[in-house]
């Protein structure tokens, strides 16, 4: 999940910023006292940080109030006027003596009142560790059991039993109205679902009057081994550049003909697709990422900046730092996504692979099947509505004109939504910061639609009504996606109403030396990302809170270059990176069942031959750039070591693919000839 809305409400439910709590039966007012509504979490953990907000209704005098625990304790004060809600963070309770917490008149003297009472807040108090379990349960039961839709419903399901005070029969029921139909409701969801559905379409209609073979046919003279297939597929992920969704949708629908003609096994396409997306998007300075990860940044510096008033020189130099500037520098300090992409390379030059890929590969070049035996496919291009007739023609430009439309609507939608937004003239990234990526890829996508059709009427190819029947065929090849998007989605909320991401925040912190802040922040960002999904609402909750962490511990030191800019760079670089990496091995990350589902891959083998290639980036990542850039040694050195490592992991470790020349050149003409 990446998105900036989605992402702002999750960063609210973890940070010190009241609005994000679940309000309910956890906060009771006073019926006789001033009117004041308390919002708070129906689910607190022990020891970690929640938060209050207190609003008083209009006509009501200014109060002094206070939160006090059942023993005694004062945990918050303040003031509060009708025109002045009060927020209250970083309130804690250790144990279930502390409950409930009463929100009293502060006295005179300061003292609360004994009959000063204004409400009291029971929500349930769990221990830490129970935030973790419905998201780890759920990814444990789909690897093993390789069934994501009951894995998920199931994590899903503990989350909601206990958000309903441990009822397992309240449970299903708050499953369904406080978690699954929210997803689906939310506005971002819709739009991605509403998205895919409209390019499985285009892919439906172009499949049916025969573009997709015309493509197919179009680079057979030059796709005509497994390693240029693959080549082909990678480098058309680095091509579009401008958001991963559009990138994972087009890239996977579009070579999966290409990559299956080639005995090309769908995992490594769902491999080949995953790993660019994301990474690239992340690089390049135009793209709908940069513009919410500047903003972060932003955030981050005046966040610091206020840390250091004591300091107003040292402030100042914060405040007057440009955030694309501060972006731009920390570019090679991303290891992960620069040294993933680095891996996708060495994998299609070398032919080679380990662990779980190489089975998959090995088996699709024998002819023993693209995908395993039971594997439940992420979409159905086995249907009948998708052949196209005997006699229909193949023409190439069927298929490359709609994909080509997207792009091109999705890109010019992004320019100009982001330059009517922003009011004024402005750079690039500046103007894709200010659009929606949403509105953009609804409109590529339904363009694309439109213009298969028309190209398929107007030649006479298929009848409209035969190219509506595919364009519905097409969607219904993405209804198992979608029921696991919306899964996904909701436990993800699940993670964001128990404070999964608040929890692990709270584990892992802890004084250390500046040098070691990027490997603990990337990998605090790899276990949020990894539990709850979400890259983008992993940045929206670590880089406010790394920046300023990092320049307490010297990182703001001579700010153009100081001793310690690089551990403030690869801090923030950290956060993305890690970021991303969580959402590589994470099998509740929608981009990672959107790359399942453009390939038309098993999810779960998805992830299980992704991961090796993800730890071993991530581990070469941390030891050849992370630690030792951090004590001063220029990343372009990292860069050489690590893909030297990279490279020395795929010659003795890997195994040749069907494609290298260690296969029998008898083995190699059988599968030609079939």
């Amino acid at each position: 999940m990446r998105r900036p809305r989605f992402a702002l409400a999750l960063a609210l439910s973890t940070l010190p910023v009241p609005l994000a709590a679940s309000p309910g039966p956890a906060a009771h007012p006073v019926q006789d006292g001033p009117r004041l509504e308390v919002e708070a979490p129906k689910v607190v953990l022990t020891g970690v940080a929640f938060d209050l907000a207190l609003t008083l209704r209009d006509g009501e005098p200014p109060l002094e109030v206070v939160v006090i625990a059942s023993d005694g304790r004062e945990l918050a004060r303040g003031g509060i006027t009708p025109a002045a809600p009060l927020a209250l963070g970083n309130l804690s309770v250790s144990g279930s003596e502390e409950m409930p917490l009463a929100v009293r008149i502060a006295g005179a003297a300061g003292t609360p009142g004994d009959d000063a009472t204004l409400a009291t807040v029971d929500p349930m108090l769990l221990p830490g560790w129970t935030s973790l379990l419905p998201p780890l349960i759920a990814i444990l039961m789909a690897l093993v059991f390789r069934e994501v839709v009951t894995s998920l419903f199931v994590g899903v399901w503990l989350g909601a039993f206990f958000y309903a005070g441990l009822n397992p029969i309240a449970a299903f029921l708050r499953a369904m109205d406080r978690f699954v139909a929210p997803a689906l409701a939310h506005p971002d969801h819709a739009a991605i679902l509403v998205f895919s559905f409209l390019l499985g379409g285009m892919v439906g209609v172009m499949s049916r009057s025969g573009g997709t073979r015309g493509i197919v046919e179009a680079v057979r003279p030059i796709a005509t081994t497994p390693r240029r297939a693959q080549l082909a597929t990678y480098l058309a992920g680095l091509a579009i550049f401008f958001d991963d969704y559009a990138n994972t949708l087009i890239v996977g629908n579009t070579m999966r003909p290409i990559t299956d003609r080639m005995r090309v096994s769908r995992e490594k396409l769902a491999y080949l697709v995953d790993s660019t997306a994301a990474p690239v998007a992340a690089i390049v300075f135009v793209s709908t990422w940069v513009g919410f990860e500047i903003s972060l940044i932003g955030d981050g510096l005046a966040a610091a900046a206020d840390q250091l008033g004591a300091n107003p020189g040292a402030a100042a130099d914060l405040l007057g730092a440009n955030p694309f500037t501060v972006f731009i520098h920390s570019i090679p300090y991303l290891f992960y996504p620069l040294l993933a992409l680095l891996m996708v390379g060495l994998i299609v030059i070398l032919q080679r692979d380990f662990g779980p890929m190489w089975k998959a590969e090995n088996r699709a070049s024998r002819g023993e099947g693209l995908y395993r035996e039971g594997a439940q496919l992420m979409a159905d291009t086995g249907s009948e509505l998708l052949e196209p007739d005997p006699d229909v023609p193949h023409r190439w430009w069927n298929a490359a004109i709609p994909v080509l439309t997207v792009v091109v609507v999705v890109l010019l939608g992004l320019w100009l939504e982001g330059r009517a937004n922003l009011g004024r003239p402005g750079s690039p990234w500046e103007v894709l910061g200010e659009a929606d990526p949403f509105h953009a890829l609804l409109w590529g996508s339904l363009s694309g639609c439109i213009v298969a059709i028309l190209l398929a009427a107007t030649q006479r190819i298929l009848k409209v009504e035969e190219a509506i029947q595919a364009l519905v065929g097409g969607m219904r090849a993405m209804l198992l996606a979608g029921l696991i998007l919306v899964l996904a989605w909701s436990l993800s909320e699940v993670t964001v109403v128990l404070g999964t991401a608040r929890y692990l925040a709270h584990i892992l912190e802890g004084n250390l030396r500046p040098e070691l802040l990027p490997v603990l922040v990337f990998l605090t960002a790899a276990s949020i990302s990894f539990a709850t999904g979400t890259s983008w609402g992993t940045m929206a909750i670590l880089v406010p809170l790394v920046i300023p962490l990092s320049v307490a511990l010297g990182g703001g030191a001579g700010f153009d270059g100081g001793a310690h800019y690089t551990v403030l760079l690869g801090s923030i670089s950290s956060v993305l990176a890690g970021s991303i990496f969580g959402d590589h091995c994470s099998p509740i990350s929608d981009t990672t069942v959107m790359s399942s589902m453009a390939s038309a891959c098993d999810h779960v083998d998805h992830v299980r031959t992704q991961l090796p290639y993800a730890l071993t980036v991530a581990v070469v990542g941390m030891a050849a750039g992370d630690l030792p850039t951090a004590f001063g040694m220029p990343p372009w050195i990292s860069y050489v070591l690590g893909g030297t490592v990279l490279f020395l992991v795929l010659r003795f470790v890997g195994r040749p693919d069907f494609d290298s020349p260690q296969w029998s050149e008898e083995a190699r003409r059988e599968v030609a000839e079939t």
